[in-house]
């Protein structure tokens, strides 16, 4: 890991930019942190839309963990801001747009094409990461994993043993192979549903939640669009983390 920057907010939160190899990242730590006071960790998973465009969110987010006394750790996904693009992801959003411009239904091979290239890549980064984090001795575990493209989170509650629990974001296409992968899903999660989001197919997320093979798992579903995630929604899922990482 090589730190590209530092500095400390105007809240006491410690904010480092680094990198692994070619990808970016942000690293949000208590300034209090130290070796003999380890704090747990919160990796969060951004849109793939470049941190830069949704630095602002990701912040917000970051905040709140560390209020609670958790670090939060966010890497750039693969095909997004500076990264590559994913040709395959690219020619599978073009045939996304022109099924849905048709009013056609988005076939099983296009939500294929368009999710599990982004699944394959981006959890052994995820691990990388996480080795890279955990190696710093102001961060301790348990581990916790938030985030949308809800498959990139299923893949790692299965193969990453040092995730704990997980928030989870419904609201993006979901292969088949992750439905099959979600019943061997055994931490606690805590899944967020916008119920009107346009984006989203809401039954498709229920059965995914009813899939998950977790004996403790809460479905939060609320009002409001894909971005309308209100704040009482956003609290639950700290005090979540707080029950199942502290």
């Amino acid at each position: 890991m090589h730190i590209t920057s530092r500095q400390l907010l105007d809240d006491g939160v410690l904010e480092r930019e680094f990198t692994l190899g070619e990808i970016p990242g942000i690293l949000w730590t208590p300034e209090s942190a130290s070796a003999s006071a380890p704090v747990p960790l919160i990796l969060i998973s951004p849109p793939p839309l470049g941190l830069r465009a949704t630095y602002a969110r990701l912040l917000d987010r970051a905040r709140s963990a560390v209020a609670d006394g958790f670090a939060a750790a966010t890497i750039e996904l693969p095909g997004s801001g500076d990264r590559p693009r994913l040709p395959d992801a690219e020619r599978a959003v073009a045939d996304l747009r022109r099924a849905t411009g048709a009013g056609e239904p988005v076939s099983d091979e296009i939500i294929d094409a368009l999710v599990l290239p982004l699944v394959d890549q981006s959890v052994p980064e995820w691990q990388g990461a996480l080795d890279a984090l955990l190696a710093l001795p102001e961060i301790g575990g348990p581990v916790g994993y938030s985030g949308g493209v809800i498959s990139i989170g299923v893949r790692l509650a299965v193969v990453e043993p040092r995730i704990s629990a997980a928030v989870l974001f419904a609201g993006s296409f979901v292969p088949r192979a992750v439905f099959e992968e979600a019943r061997r899903v055994t931490i606690p999660l805590h899944v967020l549903l916008q119920w009107d989001d346009e984006g989203n197919d809401r039954q498709a997320a229920l059965d995914l939640f009813d899939a998950f093979g977790s004996k403790e798992k809460t479905l939060h579903a609320n009002m409001g669009g894909h971005t309308g995630v209100p704040q009482h929604a956003g609290d639950a899922a700290a005090r979540f983390f707080v029950r199942h990482l502290r």
